[in-house]
């Protein structure tokens, strides 16, 4: 079972007192999460600043998605064999170049471009950072979990006030200021983290396709795809709806990372507990759907109160999510892991080309209605599905992993 030591004991190391490894990599993790939602308020100013369409700046996610996705099946493998450190400084160097680039871009198609291998170098970064976290902390892995969920929802949070703040100057500053962040992180992690053991079995390619062969796991992992393709509709397609300010619609877009981080860290955990997993989730689908249609049909201050709500929808589903696909299968964790978010991050780069795509064909209310359709599915494959899942929710500990269990970001 589970660490059931307080995270927060400083006798048992304690989730503050930890080695300047540690909160190296957990520092160029926000960073790192940043980069996801860092172009939301800039993306109007984008599309001004190149000429282009809704639709072309909206690729900006689906490269850097489609590639990420693609990652899961490279990560493993490449960090099986050079080790987490090496793997994380490798993430970090392409991220930095990259970001760089995207600054410098003179036309939307070089940004896509630079996005894609944006997203490679934080494939490879993220899915290594927790297991290197847990393994260079004190105290056991809660702490090291809470610390990196902590970083996961500052990233997530900031990235906007970010790219608000630097992008109202100008859309290319957010860029090159997060190119100049990662830099550090890189810096940090050379000078305080050292190698650590690499993994007894090296991953192969095709190993998380394979556990994708697995009924629970597949699952899973087809009920977050239709998921994530809400999410990502309200992260991408959004902004265009709400046309503020890069200062307001960052300020729109921090509340609903703070929402996002408060309800995967802490709501989340008690609503399994009284709950069971199944019906937190379903339930979390559907008031997620009703949000997002609410969102597409209302005025834009409620537009805007939506938006920031579905953050609570969207960090319950994450954490769940998680956990079930953490466990649900009997293949190793990290190649479950890569299987999982090979499949649904597909759905990250496809909800932000197909949004702008269904206004252009029908009217701007259309694609909250295909979001809401979509996250009603998730809820669907999940009661289907039950069976194939409720052995696993049953016996889930929430939020209380194991060493083994954070192995799944080594993949």
């Amino acid at each position: 079972m589970g660490d059931n030591k307080d995270p927060f004991d400083e006798g048992a190391g304690g989730l503050l007192r930890q080695p300047k490894a540690v909160w190296a990599t957990a520092g160029a993790s926000v960073v790192a999460f940043m980069g996801i939602g860092l172009v939301d308020p800039i993306l109007p100013s984008i599309a001004s600043g190149l000429n282009a369409s809704a639709s072309q700046v909206s690729l900006l996610f689906t490269s850097y998605f489609l590639i990420t996705a693609l990652a899961m099946l490279v990560t493993g493998f490449v960090s099986s064999r050079i080790g987490g450190r090496k793997t994380l400084l490798l993430g970090l160097a392409l991220v930095v170049v990259f970001a760089a680039l995207s600054g410098t871009s003179n036309s939307v198609g070089e940004l896509v471009g630079f996005r894609a291998g944006w997203g490679l170098g934080n494939a490879l970064f993220v899915s290594t950072a927790l297991a290197v976290i847990v393994g260079a902390a004190a105290g056991g892995s809660a702490a090291a979990i809470l610390l990196y969920e902590s970083a996961l929802g500052l990233g997530m949070a900031c990235g906007p006030l970010l790219g608000a703040l630097l992008g109202d100057a100008s859309w290319r500053y957010p860029f090159f200021g997060t190119a100049f962040l990662m830099a550090i992180g890189f810096l940090c992690i050379t000078a305080f983290l050292k190698e650590q053991p690499k993994p007894a079995r090296k991953t192969s390619l095709l190993d998380p396709v394979k556990a994708l062969g697995h009924g629970g796991l597949a699952s899973t992992a087809v009920s977050a795809f239709f998921y994530n393709y809400t999410f990502f509709t309200v992260l991408a397609f959004t902004p265009f709806v709400l046309d503020m300010t890069p200062y307001k619609s960052g300020a729109v877009f921090f509340a609903w990372g703070v929402l996002l981080a408060v309800f995967s860290v802490l709501v989340a955990p008690r609503l399994q507990e009284r709950f069971g997993s199944l019906k937190v989730l379903g339930g979390s689908l559907v008031l997620l759907a009703a949000d997002v249609l609410v969102l597409g049909y209302g005025s834009h201050t409620v537009a805007v109160v939506c938006t920031i709500l579905s953050g609570a929808f969207i960090g319950v589903n994450n954490t769940v999510y998680t956990e079930l696909a953490l466990g649900v299968s009997d293949a190793p964790r990290p190649v479950a892991s890569a299987g999982y978010n090979f499949v649904r991050w597909f759905a990250a780069a496809a909800a932000p080309f197909f949004a702008p795509k269904i206004e252009e064909w029908s009217d701007i209310h259309i694609p909250f209605v295909v979001a809401a359709v979509t996250a009603v599915l998730g809820a669907l494959v999940v009661v289907v599905r039950r069976r194939a899942l409720t052995h696993e929710a049953e016996e889930l500990e929430p939020r209380h992993a194991t060493e083994d269990s954070v192995a799944v970001f080594a993949n």
